[in-house]
């Protein structure tokens, strides 16, 4: 099992600090992205927590290359026809494919992916918050395997 957070073209230092810290709370296995706007403001990097110490955080020229085998590709767009995040059931082994703030995830992504959701919300979110809610979603399906007051204990 394996989870990757896939970012087309971010545009803000300060939102991939976040998802970083999203990946280290959701043990994401890493974060990949594309373009090259984050890299130029990456001075401003956000990951407060060093996260990036544990969760590579990789520039790739195509989100859907060099993919373990059996990986299953998830585009998180507002798209016609997409499924709502409440009724999706997560794969195993999954990239989770997000656009930047300020556009959408190109047409080839989604047409190439596996699956296309949505989170039900009236507009859209920022890239952190849906990251968040996606892996949140994610962790809520799935069975907990850790004692809550050992997992707060090490959270602390």
């Amino acid at each position: 099992m394996a989870v990757f957070i896939g970012l087309y073209n971010p545009k803000s230092p300060t939102n991939v600090g976040a998802v970083m810290r999203a990946a280290g709370c959701y043990q994401a296995d890493k974060v990949c992205y594309t373009g090259g706007r984050f890299e130029r403001a990456a001075q401003y990097q956000t990951d407060t927590r060093q996260v990036v110490d544990r969760v590579p955080l990789q520039r790739v020229d195509s989100l859907l290359e060099q993919l373990p085998d059996g990986m299953k590709v998830v585009c998180v767009e507002f798209a016609e026809g997409a499924t709502p995040l409440p009724g999706f059931g997560h794969p195993d082994s999954v990239i989770y494919i997000f656009g930047p703030e300020d556009g959408s995830v190109s047409q080839d992504i989604v047409d190439a992916a596996d699956e296309v959701v949505f989170v039900p919300t009236t507009g859209c979110m920022n890239l952190a918050a849906a990251v968040n809610v996606v892996l949140y979603d994610r962790l809520s399906k799935l069975p907990l395997n850790v004692h809550s007051d050992d997992l707060i204990k090490c959270s602390q």
